[in-house]
């Protein structure tokens, strides 16, 4: 299924946007020790890092903190975000992980959004839904993205063993490791991106989550 990432990703922002009409100082279950005025900051910022990542050509850029009046500046920094993305998707661009094109960033800003809108609407009790085509996607991205670099990178040990996770309302399923699979993990699509974004535990899935854990011990994210 071919996804607009770059309308994604304006109707993800738009939402979190809605929140900051909330109480900015509500803990942030998911995020220990922020509050949605940090998580805002950090959404923010990271779009900065983005655009510099594109426009600039690196990964090294600092944000500044963000001002008192932070709805504004956050409105802002989506603004030239979205203005940044909305070019050729294939145009050529600093990422950390293939492939190295505008592409990358649209896929990679939005589901950064989604997840963070979702942690959003919880610190507020706000209702919060993802498609599950869109889960999906974000599933996928975990697995095709952020394993391998989690592993280069020091942040956890190779897959010793396979696990596959299966989302039941998409019929797809994707497996991580080597070799067959010792445990499969299942649920909606939702339930497992956000178990691997680890704001579900993983025995809210139903399988062997203690032959997975010890298959994958992760993190599978940052």
């Amino acid at each position: 299924m071919d996804l607009d990432h770059l309308t994604l990703l304006q109707e993800e922002l738009a939402i979190f946007q809605e929140c900051m009409d909330g109480d900015l100082g509500a803990p942030v279950e998911h995020c220990p020790g922020w509050t949605l005025r940090e998580l805002a900051e950090h959404l923010g910022q990271g779009n900065l890092w983005v655009v510099a990542a594109v426009t600039e050509g690196h990964g090294r850029f600092q944000a500044p903190p963000a001002p008192a009046d932070i709805a504004p500046w956050l409105a802002e920094t989506s603004k030239v975000l979205v203005e940044t993305l909305t070019v050729d998707p294939g145009t050529a661009a600093w990422t950390f992980a293939p492939p190295h094109t505008v592409g990358f960033w649209r896929r990679r800003r939005w589901l950064e959004t989604l997840v963070h809108r979702w942690d959003a609407q919880q610190a507020l009790g706000k209702p919060s839904e993802l498609a599950p085509e869109l889960c999906a996607d974000g599933i996928a991205e975990v697995f095709d993205t952020f394993v391998d670099r989690q592993v280069r990178l020091g942040r956890m040990a190779a897959p010793e063993a396979a696990v596959r996770f299966t989302a039941t309302d998409v019929g797809e399923s994707w497996t991580v490791g080597p070799g067959e699979p010792v445990a499969t993990l299942s649920g909606s699509a939702e339930q497992v991106l956000l178990a691997l974004w680890n704001r579900l535990p993983w025995d809210r899935l139903a399988g062997d989550h203690e032959a997975a854990r010890a298959a994958l011990p992760g993190p599978l994210v940052p």
